[in-house]
């Protein structure tokens, strides 16, 4: 029994002893400059009053030596869009910071400013002040202005009169946005419109989406994250959902990092000078639906950039469908899949005809064995010219289809390296190098179709495959 008690005394004199050595460190003014693990917060493109996510600063003590440093504050003090936390305590101006010999502390960022137009630029500065100098971390952003439209159940989100969208705001959609039936919704040059995640767009039967980009002023079409991490990732959010007897008319647009990109059900859709990439499963998602497009600019899907289901009518003239990722490597990550055969919602098969399937003066490659794969069902239609274009090509097992000596495939080639300037999505330039085989390998006649590239370049003469002259 004494023995215990002895040891119960032992452990509260030693923990008491541990506490006060503890509150008796002494932090001395710093005799060198901080060092920080970024000198510059860039937080991207944030919405009016819609606060971004936290990132990070971490401060370092060099020294051998606890410090206190005399003041952290931000520059523009109360009146900053910007909030800072200073190792766990929230404000603009802190003063007697303690920070340990050879240790760090982390300070947070967020801004949730007041936009007062509609982009502008918001900077502030994190100031570190001390005996050994006055430091400091640049806060950086760009705000735009923003108009919501949120689904909520007494809300079904809906665009039910003929609308036009101008890019004096960003458009930011929660839920689904529906367009009504015979709705005609204009998405006019510059405007920038993000879907938060599992959120889309639904355009409901005989309804127009005109989406009218200019060269310039191209529309954008993404998740509503903008750190540019996000830029590389699918899965963002879900797709733009075309209903049967929909129209879509699409020019100038950058849609990208969704689960599917277009979801069209018997849908009528002219595509130009267009980037569609990085889709957890398909790019374009095509059933029963006529698809007229060109100087289109496709890479980073995990299923396939195309997808025809029941098959259809499709022309892709001048485009550039690669398939390279890294994140989703593990899918089949085909250029083009077309099949007569569809599994409806209700796990039922359809079959229908591939009336048409014309690939012209393009590239369709992929760091896979194949990029086409044809599944053709016995007794119907399945149509398809592969004229002047180039294709990697594994066998007619793969592909579906013989390459060599078939009637359907003219003045076309295989397994030559396109050779792309980059197409990692990070840094994505689908443009061919000076040394392409791509290049002067396509017909005149077609390149005539289409006589300027997805940068108004002309080619009218020696033209080269894909979207890129």
């Amino acid at each position: 029994m004494k023995f215990k008690l002895l040891l119960a005394f032992s452990f509260w004199m030693l923990l008491i002893a541990v506490s006060c050595n503890k509150d008796d460190i002494n932090f001395d003014a710093p005799s060198q400059q901080l060092s920080f693990s970024r000198d510059t917060v860039f937080c991207d493109t944030v919405y009016h009053q819609v606060r971004s996510e936290t990132y990070a600063v971490k401060v370092y003590n060099n020294e051998d030596k606890d410090i206190l440093i005399p003041r952290i504050n931000l520059e523009k003090g109360a009146t900053s869009l910007y909030k800072i936390n200073v190792d766990g305590k929230s404000g603009y101006d802190f003063k007697d910071v303690p920070l340990r010999k050879n240790d760090s502390l982390y300070i947070f960022v967020e801004i949730a400013p007041e936009a007062t137009g509609p982009e502008a630029i918001a900077e502030d500065k994190v100031i570190f002040t001390s005996p050994a100098g006055q430091q400091h971390v640049t806060l950086f952003s760009v705000v735009q202005d923003a108009e919501f439209f949120i689904q909520t159940p007494s809300n079904p989100n809906v665009i039910s009169s003929n609308t036009t969208w101008n890019n004096d705001k960003a458009k930011i959609i929660y839920g689904d946005l529906t367009v009504n039936p015979s709705v005609v919704l204009n998405i006019q040059a510059g405007t920038k419109v993000y879907f938060h995640k599992n959120s889309g767009m639904k355009v409901s039967t005989g309804s127009t989406l005109n989406i009218n980009g200019t060269l310039d002023k191209e529309v954008i079409l993404r998740g509503d994250r903008n750190d540019p991490y996000y830029d590389t990732i699918p899965k963002n959010w879900n797709s733009i959902r075309m209903a049967a007897n929909s129209t879509l008319n699409m020019n100038h647009a950058r849609l990208f990092g969704g689960n599917r990109g277009l979801d069209m059900r018997q849908t009528n859709a002219t595509i130009s000078n267009s980037f569609i990439h990085t889709f957890q499963e398909y790019g374009i998602y095509a059933v029963a639906s006529t698809v007229n497009a060109k100087n289109l600019v496709m890479n980073n899907c995990g299923e396939s950039c195309i997808g025809i289901f029941k098959g259809g009518n499709h022309t892709y003239t001048h485009a550039t469908i690669a398939n390279y990722s890294q994140v989703l490597s593990s899918m089949n990550r085909n250029g083009i899949f077309a099949t007569n055969e569809w599994k409806n919602d209700a796990g039922q098969t359809e079959q229908g005809a591939l009336q048409q399937l014309n690939i012209r003066n393009s590239i369709v490659y992929s760091d896979r064995d194949n990029s086409v794969s044809f599944e053709q069902t016995p007794g119907q239609q399945f149509n398809f010219i592969i004229q002047s274009s180039l294709l990697k090509y594994s066998g007619t097992t793969e592909a579906g289809f013989p390459f060599d000596s078939n009637p359907n495939v003219i003045q076309s080639y295989k397994n030559e390296d396109p050779q792309f300037v980059n197409y990692f999505t990070a840094h994505l330039n689908l443009r061919v190098k000076p040394a392409s085989f791509a290049r002067g390998k396509g017909n005149t006649t077609i390149a005539g179709t289409v006589p300027t590239d997805i940068v108004n370049v002309s080619r009218t003469t020696s033209p080269t495959l894909g979207a890129y002259q």
